[in-house]
């Protein structure tokens, strides 16, 4: 292989991380998606209840929206900053999986709808079943994890935003001896009246 034929490192770091992007945000969705769709259903009575993935855990979501979040900051980090925005990835991923585990059979929130229908407090569900929406939020959240290790292994390689998204650096300020010296200051975004 010559030398013209080896991909640049660059290149694949860029492929990395927009492979890693694209799969934490499509998991992301997916564990939204499924905690916003019914997880169980069954009966109150004469009446048909059921619940969403949310009102049976709302953690599943809530980490998914973590997982939204370090899809943005792995691009303003840098270093251990963007291990440490993997390792919340992952341990969100994991989170959200659990999670779905644990709703997959949960019926207190069917009950607890029933109950609510029916203004009877102690009221259950009947004839319950359940959907496998939980386990799409399971799929979901392995895949977050698996985009939180790949960041893990990867990230330290990632470009990372260019010097003109940082702050500016503090320079001391030029003496103002006249007011056209005051407002040539402020054009250059110092501060005049700095000690």
């Amino acid at each position: 292989m010559t030398a013209e034929q080896t991909p640049a490192p660059a290149s694949s770091s860029r492929r990395t991380l927009g492979v890693t992007l694209l799969l934490t945000v499509l998991s992301a969705v997916l564990v939204l998606t499924a905690a916003g769709r019914t997880w169980a259903e069954g009966r109150a009575g004469t009446l048909d209840v059921s619940v969403t993935g949310g009102k049976i855990s709302e953690l599943p979501g809530g980490l998914a929206l973590v997982g939204l979040a370090a899809a943005v900051a792995v691009f303003a980090v840098r270093g251990v900053g963007r291990l440490a925005v993997g390792a919340l990835t992952l341990l969100a991923g994991l989170g959200a999986a659990a999670a779905a585990v644990a709703g997959a059979g949960d019926t207190a929130a069917l009950d607890n709808e029933a109950a609510r229908k029916l203004a009877l407090t102690g009221s259950t569900a009947t004839e319950v079943s359940h959907t496998g929406w939980p386990w799409v939020a399971l799929v979901g959240g392995v895949l977050l994890a698996v985009a939180g290790l790949l960041t893990l292994r990867y990230g330290r390689g990632w470009p990372a935003m260019g010097s003109r998204y940082e702050a500016p650096t503090r320079k001391a300020p030029a003496k103002a001896d006249t007011p056209g010296d005051l407002w040539k200051a402020l054009d250059r975004g110092e501060d005049p009246t700095a000690v």
